[in-house]
């Protein structure tokens, strides 16, 4: 384990070494990450900024394509604990946050947390789950604690939930309120992998890779994933890309003028406020993963599809035309002046 180095203080300026030392952190985070998962950069990208802002990701995606390796390999690079809950219909608010267990021998009630109190949380297609027990995960992901019998727990730090969902099967899911899919920081959509890249996955399934321990070294405490937490936070954010980033979100609210009438049609409901604040957060990550103590415009574009995909609704003669979010966002990027 690496020594600890105190959280740079908001209130003083950010130094090179300050970031110098965080880079550092997160290619570490990145080698013990591509040793397991083969490919998937953009999913490696999304994990660590979630990680690095405490924030929570939703992955789509067809079944087999290493979400659940990729989730515990996270935990495992950070020596932070991992827990993985499988959602069904019948699954209750009570299985996974915690309950109250009566104890015969002394007459009395005994607290059982639940596996929601873990520093990473993978939640195996979500949409799965009644609306009631999603409503539990919302205090969990939003409050960052649990309430078991009137009593409230903390959840550890870091705190990051993975949630998964399945585009494919649609029966008996349900479909995941705006309000609790605005809490995801970022919505990652995985897709296959390449001709040479399931060919390294044959190979690395024969040499039990994925049984081996990590690369020595690759390994980071807790401790330096709350400095890099630290150092992102301290990033510098110029009043102009402040400004850059609430003319973007506001831009996808109907009606919009940036995107004129033929795509402005499609929106019924753009990004809230907390699309400008997930994208101060991502940019400033990004900022930090380039070796950066400020933020440029291309912080700000290179996750936009992850950072707006699930948070503007589009309607029905969208969905007719074949006019995806992607393209929506892409339009208000490009009609919105860049600093």
């Amino acid at each position: 384990m690496s020594q600890q180095a105190p959280a740079p203080a908001a209130a003083r300026r950010l130094e090179p070494s300050d970031v110098a030392r965080a880079q550092a952190i997160v290619e570490r985070i990145g080698t013990s990450f591509r040793s397991r998962v083969v490919g998937q950069g953009n999913l490696q990208l999304s994990l660590v900024v979630a990680l690095m802002t405490g924030g929570h990701v939703l992955l789509e995606s067809v079944p087999g394509l290493a979400k659940t390796t990729a989730a515990a390999t996270l935990a495992d690079a950070v020596h932070g604990s991992f827990t993985r809950i499988q959602c069904t219909p019948d699954l209750l608010p009570a299985d996974i946050v915690g309950t109250q267990v009566y104890e015969p021998a002394t007459g009395a009630f005994s607290t059982q947390l639940g596996p929601v109190h873990a520093n990473f949380v993978l939640l195996d297609e979500i949409n799965r789950s009644s609306a009631k027990t999603q409503s539990a995960m919302l205090e969990a992901m939003q409050e960052r604690q649990t309430s078991i019998g009137g009593v409230i727990h903390e959840l550890p730090k870091p705190f990051v939930v993975l949630a998964t969902q399945n585009p494919i099967e649609q029966e008996g899911t349900y479909e995941l309120p705006e309000a609790q899919l605005d809490r995801f920081l970022l919505k990652e959509i995985l897709t296959y992998p390449s001709h040479a890249e399931e060919i390294e996955i044959l190979d690395r399934i024969e040499r039990e890779v994925f049984d081996q321990e990590l690369p020595a070294g690759s390994q980071v405490s807790l401790d330096e994933v709350r400095y890099l937490q630290g150092v992102v936070k301290g990033v510098y954010l110029d009043p102009a890309i402040k400004s850059y980033i609430v003319a973007l979100v506001q831009a996808t609210r109907p009606p919009s003028r940036a995107l004129g009438e033929r795509l402005g049609r499609y929106l019924t409901c753009g990004a809230s406020p907390r699309a400008s604040i997930t994208f101060q957060q991502v940019a400033r990550a990004l900022a930090v993963v380039a070796g950066r103590t400020y933020v440029i415009p291309e912080d700000v574009q290179r996750l936009r599809h992850q950072v707006l995909r699930h948070r503007i609704i589009l309607n029905f003669e969208a969905v007719s035309d074949r006019v995806s979010t992607e393209q929506v966002v892409d339009a208000v990027f490009a009609a919105t002046p860049t600093p």
